[in-house]
């Protein structure tokens, strides 16, 4: 287990150092600001459709390690899903990481998103974790930004 959390924590470390998809994306059809106040992190997602699909999704800001880490895998994660499918992958995150009961999700098939399980064991960083997931839902619904309290 301890190789495990090993390898999860080279992920977050891997995806705060070198983060995926970070800088604005030009043109994007929506995009949304999202803001911890507990932490400080604040997001800027942007998306761009094309119909229902995901065609990109980048993010700006300034965050902690898990912040910026959860934004990463985020948009690697969701890139060419459609529909339907996004607002699931959204709801199985932050599931993920607020449920009460221990995930039993195969880590294998979360793949990077496993990762962020660890988060869970540092309750007040879950909303650092689900920051990035909050906002896309924002962007994706037209609002402007979201905080989590």
């Amino acid at each position: 287990m301890d190789d495990l959390n090993d390898l999860y924590q080279e992920i977050i470390l891997s995806h705060n150092k070198r983060p995926r998809n970070e800088g604005e994306l030009d043109p994007h059809s929506n995009e949304a600001e999202g803001y911890n106040p507990l932490c400080g992190d604040k997001l800027k997602i942007y998306v761009q459709q094309e119909g229902d699909k995901i065609e990109a999704v980048q993010f700006t800001g300034e965050g902690c390690a898990i912040s910026r880490a959860s934004a990463s895998i985020m948009t690697e994660s969701i890139k060419g899903l459609e529909g339907k499918a996004v607002y699931e992958k959204i709801a199985e995150v932050v599931e993920l990481l607020t449920a009460k009961e221990e995930p039993t999700a195969d880590p294998f098939e979360l793949g990077e998103l496993a990762a962020l399980i660890g988060v869970r064991k540092f309750p007040p960083r879950v909303k650092c974790a689900t920051l990035a997931w909050h906002t896309l839902l924002a962007a994706l619904r037209e609002k402007e930004s979201v905080t989590t309290e």
